[in-house]
């Protein structure tokens, strides 16, 4: 899929099959009947159930049958939704975690302190999460492929525009774990006398049932309608390719995501990787991804759900970075942003850190 889960699922697994593991996916997403193929990965469909625990297992037991050495399963996504005595019966667990709290939500605790868990901090935030509730982890960022880098657009959409571009998706209400409202509010306050200003939305506008009507939610702001673009609503639902979306992160001015909390954050880095500056929350994952940026105040916003804290950015503060982003020189490539991205080189966090870990498993 061509989202952070899916782009960081396949890089991982190409090198782990040019290394020679063999490979099975459990899909949680995206395929509902009957078994596919990625490359030469096997593909178990999506279970009825939200998580795939109505089919995952059995799919397991299968596929141990046909293994001649122990079968570690690797989980790419949030823990809290995992449930169940089933999974003490697997060789091993590698659980991959997002962490975008404060601290470990109770329900992940209880997951990574499992005998049967190895679990991975995706983030040095998470790492510390971890590190202060004495639980031993490895640590594994995500990472970029080489396609991630300055790149042109064939024809500029939005010529003399300073352009402001959010990517993020648009999912869930209470809490907006986005900050859609904080986010929009600000570049509406900062765009009153900016009549180049431009914002560009990478994400579905109404939300679909599951997240806000941005669309709404933009009038509420103050922003005129010629001063905002989303993408093609039809093509976002198909896939926008990385190719495309290197070229707009180039044409971008500056990425705005100052969020209520990051497990990862993976955009920021895909923009800096493609010389664009970036504006984040001072919170979770996000402040240690920022080469080139603007780091922006938050407060505490408990989360009453995960029984931890989430952060608000504020309002003045995101409006101040916007203005600072806009004073500087246009039409540049932050070197020191392309430079910064280098250690996140999927090459590079693949052999100092998933080649240790699975050899460990040998």
């Amino acid at each position: 899929m061509p989202t952070g889960y899916g782009t960081q699922s396949a890089q991982v697994l190409r090198r782990m099959r040019k290394r020679g593991h063999p490979l099975t996916v459990q899909a949680n997403w995206g395929s509902l009947l009957g078994v596919g193929k990625w490359e030469s990965a096997r593909v178990f469909p999506m279970g009825y159930e939200t998580w795939s625990h109505d089919i995952m297992f059995e799919n397991y037991r299968r596929v141990r049958k046909e293994a001649d050495s122990p079968l570690i399963f690797t989980t790419l996504c949030d823990v809290w939704v995992l449930k169940g005595s089933a999974w003490e019966d697997m060789d091993g667990v590698v659980s991959w975690v997002p962490i975008d709290h404060a601290g470990l939500p109770p329900a992940v605790e209880n997951w990574l302190v499992k005998d049967f868990v190895t679990p991975i901090a995706m983030s040095k935030h998470g790492s510390v999460a971890m590190e202060a509730r004495g639980i031993e982890h490895h640590y594994i960022p995500h990472a970029l492929e080489k396609h991630w880098a300055p790149s042109v657009m064939e024809q500029d959409p939005w010529p003399g525009k300073f352009v402001v571009t959010i990517p993020n998706a648009n999912k869930g209400v209470l809490p907006s774990r986005k900050a859609w409202g904080e986010n929009l509010l600000a570049f509406g306050m900062f765009a009153q006398d900016k009549p180049d200003a431009m914002l560009y939305l990478h994400t579905d506008a109404t939300g679909s049932g599951s997240g806000i009507d941005l669309v709404a939610l933009i009038k509420a702001s103050g922003i005129p309608p010629e001063k905002v673009m989303f993408v093609d609503q039809y093509e976002h639902r198909m896939g926008v390719s990385d190719e495309m979306m290197a070229a707009i992160y180039t044409r971008s001015d500056v990425l705005l995501s100052a969020t209520a909390g990051e497990g990862f954050g993976l955009p920021v880095l895909e923009a800096q990787a493609c010389g664009t500056p970036v504006i984040v929350s001072d919170f979770s994952a996000q402040p240690e991804l920022v080469g080139d940026g603007w780091i922006v105040q938050v407060q505490p916003q408990w989360n009453p759900t995960q029984l931890q804290w989430f952060a608000t950015p504020m309002v003045h503060s995101i409006v101040r970075a916007l203005n600072e982003a806009y004073e500087r020189p246009r039409a540049t490539v932050s070197e020191q942003a392309v430079e910064f991205c280098k250690d996140y080189a999927a090459d590079k966090v693949f052999e100092e850190g998933w080649v240790p870990l699975l050899d460990s498993f040998a």
